[in-house]
């Protein structure tokens, strides 16, 4: 889009019709149609501003609304007839005005540039897509809030290099994930805050000779203000880079939630199961439920990541203004929005389908000496031994334990003491995982009455109510 191309529409300099190769590669209809909405919303502004400001007058400027009311209709209905010798979007929607209305079609170009039109209409577009992924992430969070209330003293092993650490309660673990989007929704905030702003009115790349009135099309389209350097207008795309880079991040946190997902899922560990909604069958083993939704959403944050690395490759070598090369922005953009789309909707879906084993849980909790730790901490306590010391003692009582087969509330007293004799029955209380996580009362900590609080929290701070 913008720029010097080979279509006929440039008139008599280019006597020769472009080659098929040519066409096709400086051709972006086939994906930028997309922007259809976006590009109308433009021109309708950029009408009323030209029909203010004197440049064009109401006959024609009612004539152009009228045109684009009709073309918007024609393309939201299917009947469009899009074509590859007009390029983009931009000339496919000035053409069809222009054979509905006739000269006045031509006229709305007047102190506009494919390339300040291009830059606008990108911007609303990903606009619009953060407008649309803020509630498909609050959504996302009110399902985990809902689980992990649900959840609140559901125990759980808690790891570290996926080997057994500490009890932890199921609840506390879908809220660490709350947590994660909304970072993820403070990065897109972020990046709508900065990008809000238009480049109309830069024109090609120098600004318009005509008095137009850019605040009044940045006020009418719903931007903050009007960008300050038409160069920057028509050549920036951080915005779009931001936006991915955000849609990584969160593409990140679900391939992270996808994977225990995966795991949970899996035999050895049977921790949750997904229903039929969410899994499909094996074409050779009746016997299997494959969690493929959330391997997909998995899947997806290569592409993802992907359309992040190819952007920051386009743009990294391009001088001011405006090259074609930037008409590269939108499959990735595109492809990574759909895919980021899709993934949170399928995660919403499969945090609100799955159904927690508590039993097993639990078990696998307990197992594996995993309270060796609030023995540590007893000893701190009751004894008076330093940490250092009391992991040593900890560490001799695990491995008798492990060397008689049986854990560590199964050792008789006489046993502890032969290990450190101030050991009393007391330490017991704390050898249990219900014991373990009712202790961690500690801020952000994992006991029920903490996830309790803190669901309620995450409700009205993410959720703007308390239930």
């Amino acid at each position: 889009m913008g720029g010097r191309g080979s279509n006929t529409i440039w008139g008599g300099r280019y006597k020769l019709g472009p080659a098929e190769i040519m066409e096709r590669i400086n051709a972006s209809i086939g994906f930028d149609r997309r922007l259809y909405a976006q590009d109308i919303a433009g021109s309708l502004a950029h009408c009323d501003m030209l029909v203010a400001q004197g440049i064009l007058s109401t006959k024609d400027g009612r004539a152009i609304k009228r045109g684009l009311a009709k073309v918007r209709e024609e393309i939201e209905a299917g009947r469009f007839k899009f074509s590859t010798k007009l390029e983009d979007i931009h000339l496919n929607v000035e053409s069809r005005l222009t054979e509905l209305i006739g000269a006045a079609g031509g006229r709305l170009h007047t102190a506009r540039s494919r390339n300040d039109q291009v830059a606008l209409d990108v911007r609303l577009w990903v606009r619009d897509t953060i407008d649309r992924l803020e509630p498909m992430l609050a959504d996302l969070q009110a399902a985990l809030i809902d689980r992990a209330e649900e959840h609140a003293a559901t125990i759980m092993p808690g790891f570290t290099h996926l080997q057994t650490a500490q009890p932890i309660t199921f609840g506390h673990h879908l809220l660490a994930y709350v947590e994660m989007f909304g970072r993820d929704r403070g990065r897109l905030a972020d990046c709508r805050a900065r990008l809000n702003e238009s480049p109309l009115g830069a024109a090609a790349l120098a600004g318009s000779p005509h008095p137009i009135d850019p605040r009044k099309t940045a006020r009418a389209l719903g931007f903050a203000r009007p960008m300050a350097n038409s160069l920057d207008a028509v050549s920036d795309r951080d915005y779009v880079v931001e936006f991915i880079a955000a849609a990584s991040l969160t593409a990140v946190h679900l391939s992270r939630l996808s994977e225990e997902i995966v795991i949970w899922c899996s035999a050895p560990f049977r921790f949750i199961a997904l229903s039929d909604a969410f899994t499909t069958g094996s074409s050779i083993m009746p016997q299997k439920r494959n969690p493929d939704a959330a391997e997909l959403a998995r899947g997806k944050v290569g592409r993802i990541v992907g359309a992040f690395v190819a952007l920051c490759t386009m743009l990294k070598g391009l001088p001011l203004t405006y090259g074609k090369d930037m008409q590269e922005d939108k499959e990735p953009l595109f492809d990574a929005a759909d895919s980021l789309e899709l993934g949170v909707a399928a995660m919403a879906g499969m945090v609100r389908d799955l159904e927690a084993n508590a039993e097993r849980m639990r078990a696998v909790a307990a197992a594996d000496y995993s309270v060796a730790t609030d023995l540590a901490d007893w000893l701190v306590r009751k004894v008076g031994l330093p940490f250092r010391e009391a992991h040593h003692v900890t560490g001799r009582l695990v491995g008798l334990a492990a060397d008689k087969g049986v854990d560590l509330d199964k050792l008789s007293l006489a046993e502890m003491r032969a290990v450190e004799p101030r050991i009393d029955r007391s330490v017991y209380r704390v050898l249990t995982v219900e014991a373990s996580v009712n202790a961690r009362r500690s801020l952000g900590g994992t006991a029920p009455a903490n996830v309790a609080r803190a669901v309620q929290e995450a409700r009205r701070r993410y959720l703007g109510r308390s239930r």
